[in-house]
Protein backbone atom coordinates (compact mmCIF):
# COMPACT_ATOMS: atom_id res chain seq x y z
CA UNK A 1 0.00 0.00 0.00
CA UNK A 2 3.12 2.17 0.27
CA UNK A 3 3.10 4.24 -3.13
CA UNK A 4 6.59 5.11 -2.34
CA UNK A 5 9.27 3.02 -3.97
CA UNK A 6 12.44 2.79 -1.63
CA UNK A 7 11.10 4.64 1.09
CA UNK A 8 13.07 2.30 3.70
CA UNK A 9 16.30 4.12 1.49
CA UNK A 10 18.06 0.28 0.86
CA UNK A 11 18.47 1.03 -2.67
CA UNK A 12 21.78 3.35 -3.45
CA UNK A 13 22.72 1.51 -7.08
CA UNK A 14 24.67 4.93 -8.32
CA UNK A 15 26.36 5.05 -4.81
CA UNK A 16 26.36 6.04 -1.40
CA UNK A 17 27.46 9.38 -1.27
CA UNK A 18 27.04 12.11 -3.85
CA UNK A 19 27.99 16.29 -3.84
CA UNK A 20 25.67 17.22 -6.90
CA UNK A 21 22.68 19.30 -7.28
CA UNK A 22 20.12 18.78 -9.41
CA UNK A 23 20.23 14.98 -10.02
CA UNK A 24 19.72 11.50 -8.68
CA UNK A 25 23.37 10.84 -6.65
CA UNK A 26 22.85 8.63 -4.08
CA UNK A 27 19.51 6.73 -2.88
CA UNK A 28 17.67 5.50 -5.70
CA UNK A 29 14.25 7.72 -6.27
CA UNK A 30 15.72 10.53 -3.93
CA UNK A 31 16.29 13.65 -6.31
CA UNK A 32 18.69 16.67 -4.68
CA UNK A 33 19.39 20.39 -5.00
CA UNK A 34 21.22 23.57 -3.83
CA UNK A 35 21.89 26.61 -4.58
CA UNK A 36 23.77 29.60 -2.76
CA UNK A 37 25.72 27.41 -0.97
CA UNK A 38 29.16 28.29 0.83
CA UNK A 39 30.18 24.69 1.00
CA UNK A 40 28.05 21.69 -0.92
CA UNK A 41 26.41 19.30 1.27
CA UNK A 42 26.59 15.73 0.96
CA UNK A 43 23.85 13.40 0.13
CA UNK A 44 24.39 9.67 1.50
CA UNK A 45 23.10 6.56 2.24
CA UNK A 46 23.83 5.65 6.09
CA UNK A 47 22.81 2.90 8.40
CA UNK A 48 20.25 3.54 11.46
CA UNK A 49 21.79 2.96 14.72
CA UNK A 50 20.32 -0.27 16.69
CA UNK A 51 18.27 0.19 19.61
CA UNK A 52 16.63 3.56 18.13
CA UNK A 53 12.98 3.91 17.06
CA UNK A 54 13.43 3.58 13.27
CA UNK A 55 16.10 0.12 14.21
CA UNK A 56 13.19 -1.30 16.04
CA UNK A 57 10.33 -0.36 13.59
CA UNK A 58 12.60 -2.81 10.90
CA UNK A 59 14.64 0.39 8.58
CA UNK A 60 18.32 -0.47 8.65
CA UNK A 61 19.27 2.37 6.05
CA UNK A 62 18.54 6.14 6.15
CA UNK A 63 18.97 8.85 3.64
CA UNK A 64 21.22 11.49 5.15
CA UNK A 65 22.06 15.27 3.60
CA UNK A 66 25.16 16.44 5.92
CA UNK A 67 25.63 20.48 5.77
CA UNK A 68 28.75 21.99 4.17
CA UNK A 69 30.26 25.45 6.06
CA UNK A 70 27.79 27.60 5.07
CA UNK A 71 30.32 30.90 6.11
CA UNK A 72 27.85 33.79 4.91
CA UNK A 73 25.23 32.49 6.66
CA UNK A 74 21.48 32.22 5.56
CA UNK A 75 20.69 33.77 2.19
CA UNK A 76 17.20 34.75 0.47
CA UNK A 77 17.81 32.79 -2.51
CA UNK A 78 20.08 29.68 -0.72
CA UNK A 79 18.33 26.23 -0.43
CA UNK A 80 19.22 22.65 0.30
CA UNK A 81 16.12 20.20 -0.57
CA UNK A 82 15.55 16.88 -1.37
CA UNK A 83 12.47 15.21 -3.23
CA UNK A 84 10.69 12.15 -4.00
CA UNK A 85 8.50 12.06 -7.16
CA UNK A 86 5.94 10.12 -8.74
CA UNK A 87 3.98 9.52 -11.95
CA UNK A 88 0.67 10.76 -12.35
CA UNK A 89 -0.75 7.70 -13.10
CA UNK A 90 0.19 6.07 -9.68
CA UNK A 91 -1.44 8.46 -7.90
CA UNK A 92 -4.75 8.17 -10.45
CA UNK A 93 -4.92 4.73 -10.08
CA UNK A 94 -4.22 4.81 -6.00
CA UNK A 95 -8.08 4.80 -5.50
CA UNK A 96 -7.26 8.13 -3.23
CA UNK A 97 -10.78 10.32 -3.96
CA UNK A 98 -8.06 13.34 -5.00
CA UNK A 99 -11.02 16.05 -5.99
CA UNK A 100 -12.60 15.26 -2.36
CA UNK A 101 -11.68 17.04 0.74
CA UNK A 102 -13.27 13.94 2.45
CA UNK A 103 -10.50 11.86 1.22
CA UNK A 104 -6.62 11.65 2.71
CA UNK A 105 -3.51 10.19 1.32
CA UNK A 106 -1.29 9.95 4.88
CA UNK A 107 2.68 10.82 4.21
CA UNK A 108 4.28 9.55 7.13
CA UNK A 109 8.24 9.10 7.88
CA UNK A 110 11.09 8.65 10.89
CA UNK A 111 13.26 11.63 11.03
CA UNK A 112 16.11 12.97 12.90
CA UNK A 113 18.38 16.16 13.06
CA UNK A 114 21.79 16.82 14.64
CA UNK A 115 20.12 20.46 15.64
CA UNK A 116 16.84 20.62 17.26
CA UNK A 117 14.46 22.89 15.58
CA UNK A 118 11.36 22.36 12.81
CA UNK A 119 11.71 21.49 9.14
CA UNK A 120 9.40 22.18 6.95
CA UNK A 121 8.25 20.61 3.63
CA UNK A 122 5.82 20.75 0.77
CA UNK A 123 3.52 18.49 -1.19
CA UNK A 124 2.98 19.92 -5.30
CA UNK A 125 0.86 18.95 -7.98
CA UNK A 126 2.34 19.11 -11.42
CA UNK A 127 -0.44 18.31 -13.24
CA UNK A 128 -3.34 20.60 -14.68
CA UNK A 129 -3.76 23.73 -12.40
CA UNK A 130 -0.31 23.41 -10.27
CA UNK A 131 -0.94 23.39 -6.34
CA UNK A 132 1.10 22.76 -3.26
CA UNK A 133 0.46 21.86 0.89
CA UNK A 134 2.90 23.10 2.95
CA UNK A 135 3.93 21.21 6.61
CA UNK A 136 5.60 22.00 9.18
CA UNK A 137 7.71 18.93 11.53
CA UNK A 138 7.26 19.61 15.27
CA UNK A 139 10.64 20.80 17.14
CA UNK A 140 12.44 18.19 17.11
CA UNK A 141 15.17 17.22 19.55
CA UNK A 142 18.79 16.82 18.77
CA UNK A 143 19.95 13.35 17.32
CA UNK A 144 16.42 11.44 18.11
CA UNK A 145 14.38 9.63 16.04
CA UNK A 146 10.81 10.77 15.77
CA UNK A 147 7.80 9.42 13.76
CA UNK A 148 6.00 12.28 12.22
CA UNK A 149 2.43 11.78 10.35
CA UNK A 150 0.13 14.04 8.14
CA UNK A 151 -2.76 14.14 6.43
CA UNK A 152 -3.38 15.44 2.95
CA UNK A 153 -6.53 16.03 1.80
CA UNK A 154 -8.42 16.09 -1.57
CA UNK A 155 -9.40 19.27 -3.66
CA UNK A 156 -11.52 19.77 -6.52
CA UNK A 157 -8.88 22.15 -8.27
CA UNK A 158 -6.23 19.53 -8.43
CA UNK A 159 -5.59 16.95 -11.65
CA UNK A 160 -3.45 13.53 -12.07
CA UNK A 161 -3.81 12.53 -15.65
CA UNK A 162 -3.21 8.65 -16.08
CA UNK A 163 0.29 8.79 -18.12
CA UNK A 164 3.77 9.13 -17.00
CA UNK A 165 4.65 12.29 -16.71
CA UNK A 166 5.53 14.41 -13.35
CA UNK A 167 2.37 14.00 -11.48
CA UNK A 168 3.28 14.67 -7.36
CA UNK A 169 6.42 15.67 -5.31
CA UNK A 170 7.11 16.02 -1.85
CA UNK A 171 9.74 18.16 -1.05
CA UNK A 172 11.89 18.36 2.30
CA UNK A 173 13.68 21.19 2.96
CA UNK A 174 16.60 21.83 5.26
CA UNK A 175 16.96 24.91 4.34
CA UNK A 176 15.25 27.57 1.96
CA UNK A 177 15.33 31.55 2.05
CA UNK A 178 13.13 33.85 2.78
CA UNK A 179 13.04 33.70 -1.60
CA UNK A 180 11.09 30.79 -1.22
CA UNK A 181 8.77 31.18 1.72
CA UNK A 182 6.02 33.07 3.59
CA UNK A 183 5.24 32.45 6.99
CA UNK A 184 1.55 33.87 5.77
CA UNK A 185 0.59 30.35 4.18
CA UNK A 186 -1.33 27.87 6.47
CA UNK A 187 0.29 24.61 6.82
CA UNK A 188 -2.15 21.27 5.82
CA UNK A 189 -3.95 23.63 3.29
CA UNK A 190 -3.72 23.42 -0.98
CA UNK A 191 -2.36 26.83 -2.29
CA UNK A 192 -2.14 28.33 -5.65
CA UNK A 193 1.67 26.58 -7.05
CA UNK A 194 3.93 29.90 -6.35
CA UNK A 195 7.79 29.83 -5.85
CA UNK A 196 8.30 32.02 -2.93
CA UNK A 197 5.12 30.96 -1.05
CA UNK A 198 6.78 27.00 -1.17
CA UNK A 199 6.15 26.55 2.97
CA UNK A 200 6.50 28.66 6.03
CA UNK A 201 9.98 30.22 6.63
CA UNK A 202 12.72 28.06 7.79
CA UNK A 203 14.76 28.05 11.20
CA UNK A 204 18.55 28.71 9.84
CA UNK A 205 19.79 26.76 12.66
CA UNK A 206 20.71 23.90 11.27
CA UNK A 207 21.79 25.49 8.24
CA UNK A 208 23.79 27.94 9.85
CA UNK A 209 26.00 24.99 11.76
CA UNK A 210 28.82 23.29 10.37
CA UNK A 211 28.45 19.56 9.15
CA UNK A 212 24.98 19.28 11.00
CA UNK A 213 23.01 16.66 9.37
CA UNK A 214 19.28 15.62 9.08
CA UNK A 215 18.74 12.08 7.99
CA UNK A 216 15.18 10.07 7.01
CA UNK A 217 13.87 7.00 6.39
CA UNK A 218 10.29 4.65 6.93
CA UNK A 219 9.01 7.29 3.89
CA UNK A 220 5.35 5.97 3.28
CA UNK A 221 2.46 7.32 1.44
CA UNK A 222 -0.78 5.58 1.68
CA UNK A 223 -4.19 5.79 0.28
CA UNK A 224 -6.26 6.96 3.94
Amino acid sequence: RNLIINGAMQVAQRGTSSLGSNEYGSVDRIWHYYQGVDESPTFSQVDVASGTPAFQDGFRKAFRVTNGNQTNGAGAADQIQWETRFEAQDIANSGWNYTSSTSFLTLSFYIKSSVAQVFNLFVKTEAGTEKNMPFSTPSLSADTWTRVSFQIKGDSGITFNNNSLKGLSISFDPFLGTNYTDNSITNGEWIAWNSGTRCKDVTATWYETDNATLEITGLQLEVG
